[in-house]
Parts: structure tokens; sequence; C-alpha cells
């Protein structure tokens, strides 16, 4: 068929008719960005076309012109390595940030369309997804961001809250550990507004999944309580996928996935194979690719105007969606005026200007209390003031001190109360916390042992590299704890921190410096921070201060006298008490010691 010819066949399309051309459309379009690229994953585009069409052309509710619209609909992107799929939806949707150039130059240095999503390049990117398994936990966040929300904040006719969250996940995806761990607090939760459309294929990249992956998915995820959907012919069965998401929709009490088959590389000669999952079809695979979906071989990036028509509709519709929102919220303003001053407080990311009155004082002479003690003080006391904190702790509440102002346990009864058991599963935690973050008006916390931060580390790698303004509170630090034995004693854990781009590390001595760290974390916009809090008691010192924790460093016990041998000695957490006692020891040999408090390596280097 010529271009002619096919250009005069649109016309008279069909709205079905249309839709395909969008699908494929989209299958030819990621495969283009892929091939151009010489490296990418074509594959997983080309099965999830119609998933993508069916939410971005139909389902979802998002107004590309104001990505930034706190009540539209999230989409999660788990399998990131299948970008070119996202990369081209949003294109066709209109998001500003994303051109027909930034489709050219996917995987180049400088390009937005980067080898996987990350939020701070794109605008409509809610989460950074990559590694597999992130992204499906990121969206239980989300959708426990929006229970949350609507639980505390939505009145009988002000629905302000009602969003779902949709994702998008491979095989790989549910071999993950990670993903049991956050659907299982998604079930646990009934996360009616959580929707996820599985790619099965049977397809990895060592081949089948039979070779690794031979479980009932089906009864797994009904055993953790959600509801679990099917369409036979993912390939070509949009009208199937959408009844499927709006059937999903219907069900108010419990997550749904979707098990949508799939054939990978759908078009390529080599679809249903491993082949086509990490690298370019190749000039002549993709020249047929093009010819069975009626585009012409020789055009390269054709986006028929009949398929960018069709996502302007999608774009319109969004569009008046915000408007009827705002309406609704302006209205909302007048009828309960504190509610809406405080979400827009949130939503700014500001901060009551006269928190400092609520938090802790510490005097010298006070009882000697561990770290993780006064951090329970001060974090239940900032609770109280900032309905915006939100967490918990994988299973060790009682030795994290984490809620000491014995806040309310969320239940799926009681999505509005803040405090998590997230029971013992640390990564996952991790993970959900990032998605909460990515809503927007949060300012989540997790807490395990320091030594099991470890556990977490894919999740909070992703905090870094996102800028997400996340607290991860670490009890139980260093060698003092020694009665466990070196299973969990975190000697390699700091450096791993303090090592970390974006990461803020702080090691408190006494109650002030945790006071400090505290205010450090809520000033903190530009990444996670993580607190390394003691068991043992600690003093509160004559000179130690927020401000100074502030800083990073500051010296705490200054020179004593005119002894012509001085040193300087440097320490953070519990060994700052054995260094004020080294002090000592060395000036009944004759050399006096300024002894510097540094709880912060990155906070200090600020200043600099």
């Amino acid at each position: 068929m010529s271009t002619t010819q096919a250009a005069k066949l649109r016309k008279t399309m069909s709205g079905s008719e249309l839709d395909q051309l969008s699908i494929n459309t989209i299958r030819c379009t990621a495969a283009e960005m892929v091939q151009k690229a010489k490296s990418g994953h074509p594959g997983a585009p080309m099965g999830c076309a119609p998933m993508g069409h069916a939410l971005y052309a139909h389902a979802m509710k998002y107004n590309a012109s104001n990505p930034s619209w706190w009540n539209r609909d999230r989409f999660v992107l788990s399998n990131g390595h299948a970008c070119a799929l996202q990369y081209v939806l949003m294109y066709l949707a209109g998001y500003k940030d994303i051109d027909l150039d930034q489709l050219k130059n996917f995987r180049q240095l400088g390009s937005r369309t980067a080898g996987h999503p990350e939020r701070e390049l794109l605008e409509g990117v809610e989460v950074t997804t990559g590694p597999l398994g992130q992204g499906i936990s990121n969206a239980v966040g989300l959708a426990i961001a929006e229970a949350n929300l609507a639980a505390t904040y939505n009145r009988d006719g002000y629905e302000i809250f009602n969003n779902y969250t949709y994702a998008i996940c491979g095989d790989g995806c549910l071999e993950e550990g990670i993903s049991s761990e956050a659907c299982a607090i998604a079930g646990h939760f009934g996360l009616g507004h959580l929707i996820v459309l599985y790619d099965d294929n049977n397809i990895t990249i060592d081949g089948n999944t039979d070779i690794a992956f031979t479980e009932d998915i089906t009864k797994r995820f009904e055993g953790m309580q959600w509801q679990v959907l099917e369409v036979a012919k993912g390939d070509s069965d949009l009208t199937d996928i959408l009844a499927k998401i709006e059937e999903a929709k219907k069900c108010t009490d419990k997550p749904t996935i979707i098990k949508v088959h799939t054939t990978i590389g759908f078009g390529s000669a080599k679809q249903g194979t491993s082949k086509v999952h990490g690298s370019p079809l190749g000039d002549e695979d993709l020249a047929n690719v093009k010819k069975q979906f009626g585009f012409d071989p020789e055009k390269h990036f054709e986006i028929p105007a009949e398929v960018l028509s069709l996502y302007k509709s999608a774009l319109a519709r969004g569009q008046e969606a915000n408007k009827e929102w705002d309406a609704l919220l302006a209205k909302y303003a007048e009828a309960y005026p504190t509610e809406y001053a405080e979400l827009v407080r949130r939503s700014k990311g500001e901060l009551p200007i006269d928190l400092d009155e609520s938090i802790p004082k510490y005097q010298v002479g006070d009882k000697a209390k561990a770290t993780r003690v006064t951090s329970g003080e001060v974090l239940a006391a900032l609770m109280k003031r900032l309905p915006e904190i939100i967490g918990g702790s994988a299973d060790l509440t009682a030795s994290n001190m984490t809620n000491m102002g014995a806040q309310p346990i969320m239940s799926r009864d009681a999505m509005q109360n803040r405090y998590m058991e997230f029971g013992i599963r640390e990564h996952g935690m991790a993970a959900i916390l990032n998605g909460i973050h990515a809503y927007g008006g949060f300012l989540p916390f997790g807490a395990t042992f320091v030594n099991f931060i470890g556990y977490c580390w894919g999740a909070v790698r992703l905090s870094c590299l996102s800028k997400q303004q996340v607290l991860y509170v670490m009890t139980h630090d260093s060698i003092d704890l020694g009665e466990d034995g070196p299973t969990h004693q975190p000697i390699e854990m700091l450096p791993l921190l303090r090592g970390t781009p974006n990461m803020s590390t702080i090691r408190p001595c006494d109650g002030r410096e945790t006071v400090g760290a505290y205010m450090a974390y809520l000033n903190n916009k530009e990444g996670p921070t993580t607190l390394i809090l003691s068991r043992s008691g600690l003093p509160t010192f004559e000179h130690s201060s927020p401000e100074g924790a502030m800083k990073g460093a500051y010296i705490i016990d200054d020179f004593s006298g005119k002894a012509d041998k001085k040193v300087v000695l440097i320490a953070s957490g519990t060994e700052v008490l054995q260094t004020v006692e080294a002090k000592k020891l060395l000036q009944e040999q004759g050399v006096d010691a300024r002894v510097v408090s540094m709880p912060s390596w990155d906070l200090f280097e600020k200043q600099i």
C-alpha cells in the first residue's frame, strides 16, 4: 500500500481502526527509537503498546498541560527498560518536555529520554524505574498516599482525592522479591485504586520463563488479597483490556492485577523470543514491521495526524477534568478553609512558622538518653504538628522508638492514620516510601536497624537518584551493639551511605544534635536523609547545639589551656563521648585537644 493510499484509508477509519493505527504507530516508533539509538529494548514496548494506548488514550485521567495536577491518575512503568513505550505515549499525549527530537535522541547523552525513566528529567514520569520490582512497589506507595489524603480531607460532596494509580509490570518485576513485599501490603490495606497490568509474555533475557518462573501468579495474588483478571489476547483485543480496567475500578476494596497475555516484539520476525528483548530489530526487520503495520519503510518517525488528533481529544478531556476539579476545590476552600489552607501548605512543601516551639529541648544534666530515644521524642512532636509526616517501622517500632507519640495505626478501615506497620519487609518499605513522596504533599519515613538498610538498598539508591525527601531512621548503631554479634554490627554501612550521591547522613551525639538532624531533614529538598542513632545512653554535652549539627561539624569541646602540643580530634555519634574522655587522658600527658563533633560529612561540605 502506498503512503497516499494509506492516508486516504485513514480518513474513513472507525474508532477501532484509529485505535489500531495508534497502537501500530506506537510499536513502529518505539522500535525505530531503539534502532536509531543502536541500543535499547524494543520487545516490551511493541508487546505492551495496546496496554499503553488503552491507558493514555482512554482510561487515564490526566492533563499533560498541567503534569503536577494533584488529583491526576498516576502511571508507573515498572519494567523501566520498556521506556520507549512511555516516551512515545507522553509525546502523543502532549507533554511539553518531550518532542519528536527527544524521541530521536533516545538514550543519548543530554537527552531527557534516558535509557530508563527518570522523574528528574521529565514532568509526567512519576517515579524513576529500572531495577525491576521497584516501580510496582512505588505504585503501592502512590496508592497509599491517595487513600490517606482521601480519608483525611474528602468530605460529603467534596471528593477532592479519588485518582487511580496504574502500573505496567513484566515477569521480571514479579520475580523480584520486593514486589511480593509491597503487593502484600497493598492487599493488606485493600487499595482499590491500584490497578496493575501485567505484561505476561513468558520471556526473560535468558529465555522462556519456564526455566525459572513457574509459580501460579493468580493464586499468589489472590492469596495476597488482590482481584485477578485476565486478558487472553493482549496483542489485539483493546476492547477487552479496557473492559477489564473498568471491571477493576468497580472493585473498591482490593487492588487489581490484570494478566495481559502478550507477545514480546509483536510484529517482528523475532517476536516471542528473548532475541527481541534488549537489542535493536535491525534494518531489515524494522522495515518489514513497518510494512505489515501499513507504514512506509523509507519514512522515519512517521506519526499520522489522525493519531495526534485522537490524543488531542484525550488532552482536552484531561483539561476539562482538571478544570472541574479546580472548581470543586474552590468550593471546598469556602466550606473547609482550615483543611484547604493545610492542603495548600503541604502542596508547596512549606513548614509552619512556629514549628520550633513544638520541638523538645535538651539540657545539660538531663538523664542520659540514647539518640534513638531523643529521635523518637522529636519525631512524636513533629507528627503532632505536621500531618504530612507518614511512615513506620519494619516490625521494630519498640526498638526504633518511632511511635512514642502513640499515633494510631493505619489499616484498611483507617487509612487516615499515619503510622504504618510494614512488617518484616525492609525493601518493600523503602520503595513504598519513594512512592508516597512522589505523590506530593508528604514527608515519609521508614525505620529499621542501621545494618538492615542494606536490605533496603535498591530503593534507597533510587531515592538518592530521584532526590526524594525521604527519611530513614536507622537505630542500633556501631559495634556498641555488642551482644548480637557481627551480623548486627553495621561496620560498612556508614561508608556506603556517606559515599552515595545526594544522600545526607547524620550521626548525632546527643538530643540537641538529634533536633538539628531532624531540622536538617525538613529543610533538605535535594535528597533523602539517614539518621544513624544509638542504642546506648548519651549525655547532653555543654556546647552541643542543633545549629552546630545542621552545619555538619563544629567545636564541641575546645582547647583548654596553653600546652605546646595540640591536636584536633574529630568524632561523631557515640564516639564523641569517648573522644571527650580521650581528651582528658591526653591532657594528663601534656597534650591539649580540641574535640570536633562531625555528625554529617555532607552538611559540612555544603559550607565549603
